[in-house]
């Protein structure tokens, strides 16, 4: 009977190595830090965009299409920035340890990160389309943490942690209508950095 239950095990043993070789590879330290960066210069940029139009933590009473077009852009350049350099350095340590970038694994994470985000990203729409461009802001941590979330049980738990947090920031600068860029420095940035450099050391030293 034991013998029979040999190969099972082994096919079992086989099988969680490769989940946690595809989890290691599904999300890079190194690259939650650069995408942190990369939100904090945009949020900069924002930022003197916002105080030369002169309305730094002020709410839009009505839309302003240039004012949306800047940040559809500057939110777009970011996002492309993070995504390629995650896909190089996922690319370069799945190379180095000899292992796939793309598996079921891989596609059950991302499936269940879209959803949440791509649910956010219309929302968001609508809020503009109305005119309530301070919740923007918060709604974009709030659908992200809940990506977040959502995905972690195909990669890393620690990200959990991390939806918790954009979560919880998206709530908070919800309350506090015309200070989101800062809330969004901090969850998109801010907390990037930080969970990346832990990632790193926790994972990939």
């Amino acid at each position: 009977m034991e013998k029979q239950t040999e190969p099972l095990e082994t096919l079992s043993e086989i099988r969680l190595l490769m989940e946690r070789s595809s989890r290691c590879i599904s999300l890079n330290g190194l690259a939650g830090v650069f995408a942190g960066f990369f939100a904090l210069i945009g949020a900069f940029v924002a930022y003197n965009y916002m105080n030369d139009k002169g309305f730094v933590f002020q709410l839009m009473s009505s839309l302003n299409i240039p004012f949306i077009q800047f940040f559809v852009i500057d939110a777009g350049l970011i996002l492309a920035a993070s995504l390629f350099v995650a896909l190089l350095l996922a690319l370069r340590k799945a190379k180095k340890r000899g292992l796939k970038i793309w598996d079921n694994t891989s596609k059950r994470l991302l499936i269940n990160l879209l959803i949440p985000l791509l649910s956010g990203g219309v929302f968001c729409f609508i809020l503009l389309f109305h005119g309530v461009a301070g919740l923007v802001a918060p709604a974009t941590l709030i659908f992200y943490g809940l990506a977040l979330i959502n995905a972690s049980k195909y990669t890393f738990n620690d990200i959990r942690y991390l939806g918790y947090i954009e979560l919880t920031l998206g709530l908070i600068s919800s309350l506090l209508i015309g200070y989101g860029l800062l809330f969004w420095a901090l969850g998109f940035g801010i907390m990037h950095i930080v969970y990346g450099i832990v990632m790193y050391y926790k994972y990939e030293q």
